[in-house]
C-alpha cells in the first residue's frame, strides 16, 4: 500500500524511507532560518561530531552559550531507538488516518510498538499544537462517543458490567463519562478554526470555563435550544439559537433570503469526526483525547495528503510549516 500512495508524498516514499533524506528533512522542517541553539536561539553553531548510536545525526555546539545538542534534543524523538525513517512514514501513514494495526504491518513492526510510537507522536503534538481563539459568528453544539476503557480490563471489571453485545440499550439520559459515552464539546468559528474537547459531563459550570477561554466576548453564539447555553448572554455573549425539536435547522431573520441562524457548521463537523474515528475501531476514555486534539490540529492546518506531512513534522520539531 505504501507503493501505491507514494506519489501523494511531497517527497518520494524511498527518499523518505533513505535516512539521509529523512534527516534533510527534518533539520529543513525543524530550522527552515538555519541551525539555532534550542537554549538560547543563537544561530553561532558549530558541528561536533555525530552520535555514536546513529552516525547520521549530527552533533552541534553552541558557541554563545557553550550547550551541546544533536538533531533529536528536545524532541519527541530524542533517545529513541527506531530510525528516523520509521516514525517519519509512520507519522505521514498517522496523517492518512491509518490504525494503528495497518500502520504495523505496513512498516513491518509489532502492533504494540507501532501503537507506542503513535500515541507518543499524538500526545507530543497535543501538546504543542496552538490553542484557539474564535470570534465573529460561533456554532457550539456537543457529540457524544461510545468510549469505555479499552486495554484496561481491571477497570472494566471494577464497573462490574457485562461484555458489549449486538442489541443492549444504552442508558438512559445523555451520556456521560461515567457511562463510557463521553460527550464532546465542539466550538467552530464559521470559516475558521474548530476546538473539541472530552468532558465529564453536559453541565454549565463544565462548559463556562471552555467558552469563556476559546471565545472572545462579544462574539455571536449560536446554539440549539439545549439549557446549557442558557446563560450565555451573561457570560457576555450574543446568543441565537434554533429549535431542533421543532423541525428547525436554519433561520432568515433579516429578510435576505440567507438562512444565517444555525449550526450546520459545527454538525457537519461531526460527521468528519466520526469518519475520522471509524477506522480505529473503539478508543478508550484514556487516549481519546489525543485522537481529538491530533484531528483538530488536521483541521484547523486545512492541509491534506503531501501537504500535511510538513505540517506535522513542524509541530513536533518547533517550527509550523
Amino acid at each position: 500500500m505504501v507503493a501505491v500512495i507514494a506519489h501523494q508524498l511531497e517527497i518520494r516514499i524511498h527518499d523518505l524511507i533513505a535516512p539521509e533524506k529523512c534527516f534533510d528533512f527534518l533539520r529543513k522542517e525543524r530550522w527552515p532560518q538555519g541551525i539555532c541553539c534550542p537554549a538560547c536561539t543563537s544561530n553561532r553553531v558549530k558541528k561536533n561530531g555525530h552520535k555514536d548510536s546513529d552516525p547520521l545525526c549530527q552533533k552541534y555546539k553552541c558557541k554563545n552559550c557553550g550547550r551541546r545538542f544533536n538533531d533529536f534534543s528536545g524532541t519527541v524523538l530524542a533517545n529513541k531507538h527506531h530510525p528516523i525513517s520509521v516514525w517519519i512514514v509512520a507519522l505521514y501513514l498517522m496523517g492518512l488516518n491509518m490504525s494503528n494495526s495497518q500502520i504495523a504491518a505496513e512498516l513491518d513492526l509489532d502492533i504494540d510498538v507501532a501503537q507506542t510510537m503513535t500515541m507518543s507522536l499524538r500526545r507530543e503534538i497535543c501538546a504543542r499544537k496552538p490553542g484557539c481563539r474564535l470570534n465573529g459568528v460561533v456554532e457550539c453544539d456537543e457529540a457524544y462517543v461510545r468510549a469505555g476503557h479499552k486495554g484496561h480490563p481491571e477497570a472494566v471489571r471494577r464497573k462490574n458490567r457485562l461484555g458489549r453485545r449486538r442489541g443492549l440499550k444504552g442508558a438512559p439520559g445523555r451520556g456521560t463519562l461515567a457511562k463510557e459515552k463521553p460527550p464532546i464539546l465542539g466550538i467552530i468559528q464559521r470559516c475558521g478554526d474548530v476546538a473539541i474537547f472530552m468532558l465529564p459531563d453536559v453541565k454549565r459550570k463544565t462548559i463556562e470555563p471552555i467558552l469563556r477561554s476559546v471565545i472572545e466576548p462579544g462574539s455571536l453564539v449560536n446554539t440549539d435550544e439545549y439549557i446549557i447555553y442558557g446563560q450565555l448572554p451573561e457570560w457576555g455573549y450574543e446568543h441565537k439559537t434554533v429549535c431542533h425539536a421543532i423541525g428547525e435547522y436554519a433561520r432568515d431573520e433579516d429578510g435576505d433570503g440567507f438562512c444565517e441562524v444555525h449550526v450546520n457548521t459545527i454538525e457537519g463537523f461531526w460527521s468528519l469526526l466520526r469518519s475520522w474515528l471509524r477506522p480505529h475501531r473503539g478508543i478508550s476514555q484514556e487516549n481519546l483525547p489525543r485522537y481529538l486534539g491530533f484531528f483538530e490540529f488536521i483541521h484547523n492546518v486545512r492541509r491534506r495528503g503531501k501537504a500535511l506531512l510538513p505540517s506535522l513534522v513542524g509541530i513536533l520539531f518547533g517550527a509550523l510549516a
